[in-house]
């Protein structure tokens, strides 16, 4: 009882401060250009922590283990523990508001990141795989963020504010991977093994990524929101919704999990084994970080630029362009050479910017299909549908590789991509 009347005397308090600042539009405006700045900040840091489990994660489980066949293991594990940490920064979100939310969900993930590295350096397969789970936090919440900056957008605004956020994510995430040399040898000079290295920069960013929204995201957006949903007489939740509005929106969630769900699977799993099918064919780390820094800077550098295209064109051309694109990705990494940079490069560019569409297409149809007072909770529980299809692809990408190739691996994720049409088909069916 009393855990419950301080939380409320908490809330009653921001309530009270922030309620002049949703007395005039300028003063809304103001505070959504202020949250996507603050989000954008963090996003730099948790991109740089997302980049490490990515490039070297596969290639320490391939050293410790000794075998191919689990290499994509380390990207289940952190895409599943990432997929317990979406339900938990959604559930805190919708409780106390997005700023204790995303910085618990990043605090976390730092601590996964050294508990990486600690095994590294003992050589423990087990606290290994227990350390990437706790290391998925990072991951889920750097994907969450992007709903922030949403809060206090309007309609004709939503899918700009998720990619702007989204931007800024690049900055890091395109030098993580090219920090895996540098952060190898700084990692050698303090007597850990160099794989272990960019997850030194990992647990940093994280870390800082926390804080800084814990320090500057004040007032907290979901709150303001639900503030200015309350006070407009225009609005109202979706019980009173009639069923036919209900129906669409609960159409519209399902659309929007199907596109973030199958743009994950086949993204995970090609971008998982591209490391390993590198190493193969006689790759160093420096190009394979290079590889996947071009990658991960498709996945979000485009973004500002989608996300005006999802507010002009439509969610629904957005996510058949996505399909389309996965499926030159596939084609390409299947058919491409081993040894040529290039193609490769082409291949996981493409794969970046198909997922990029996909992303923000879906998350925007998200948005659009929740009322605020539910939004955080269903968002995270979307995350983790997100997350699970990351894990399942990871999982399976090592075992196909294993029992056949990455050619075969490649072509599976492109074909399987285009499942995405006729579900866009489907949600057009839906509307008069």
């Amino acid at each position: 009882m009393m855990v419950q009347k301080n939380r409320e005397e908490v809330l009653d308090v921001e309530t009270t401060s922030v309620q002049s600042d949703i007395l005039s539009s300028e003063k809304q405006k103001a505070l959504y250009k202020r949250t996507l700045f603050v989000v954008s900040v963090s996003q730099i840091f948790g991109g740089a922590g997302l980049a490490a489990g990515v490039t070297v994660g596969a290639l320490i489980a391939q050293q410790m283990l000794g075998t191919d066949a689990y290499a994509g293991v380390p990207t289940a594990l952190f895409t599943l523990g990432s997929a317990g940490a979406a339900l938990m920064v959604g559930r805190l979100s919708q409780r106390f508001g997005r700023r204790i939310g995303l910085t618990t969900g990043f605090l976390i993930g730092g601590l996964g990141a050294i508990g990486v590295i600690m095994a590294a350096i003992v050589n423990s397969i087990f606290l290994l795989f227990l350390s990437l789970l706790i290391y998925g936090a990072g991951t889920a919440t750097n994907l969450q963020a992007r709903y922030a900056g949403t809060d206090l957008a309007n309609s004709k605004q939503r899918a700009t504010a998720i990619s702007t956020t989204m931007v800024f994510t690049t900055f890091g995430a395109v030098a993580g991977p090219n920090l895996v040399n540098v952060m190898g040898n700084f990692a050698l000079s303090i007597g850990v093994p160099s794989l272990a290295g960019p997850f030194i920069l990992a647990a940093t960013a994280y870390i800082l990524a926390g804080v800084v929204l814990f320090i500057m995201l004040r007032p907290d957006p979901l709150v303001i929101a639900r503030m200015i949903e309350a006070t407009n007489p225009q609005t109202s939740s979706n019980v009173d919704l009639p069923t036919t509005e209900k129906i669409q929106n609960k159409r519209g969630v399902i659309v929007g999990a199907t596109i973030m769900v199958l743009t994950q699977i086949v993204m995970v799993a090609i971008m998982t084994m591209t490391p390993v099918h590198m190493r193969h064919h006689g790759h160093d780390l420096g190009a394979i970080g290079l590889v996947i820094g071009f990658h991960i800077g498709a996945m979000y550098l485009p973004s500002l630029v989608t996300g005006i295209l999802v507010d002009k064109l439509g969610r629904t051309a957005m996510a058949i362009a996505s399909g389309t694109t996965l499926l030159l990705a596939g084609l390409t990494a299947a058919f491409a050479s081993g040894d040529s940079m290039v193609f490769l490069v082409i291949a996981l560019s493409l794969l970046g910017l198909g997922w990029n569409f996909g992303l923000i297409s879906g998350t925007a149809l998200i948005v659009d299909s929740t009322d605020i007072s539910t939004r955080a909770k269903t968002q995270g529980t979307v995350d983790v549908l997100i997350a699970l299809s990351g894990a399942a692809g990871g999982v399976l990408s090592g075992m196909v590789v294993a029992g056949s190739s990455y050619l075969t691996l490649s072509l599976i994720g492109g074909l399987l991509s285009l499942f995405l049409i006729p579900v866009m088909l489907w949600s057009r069916g839906g509307k008069k």
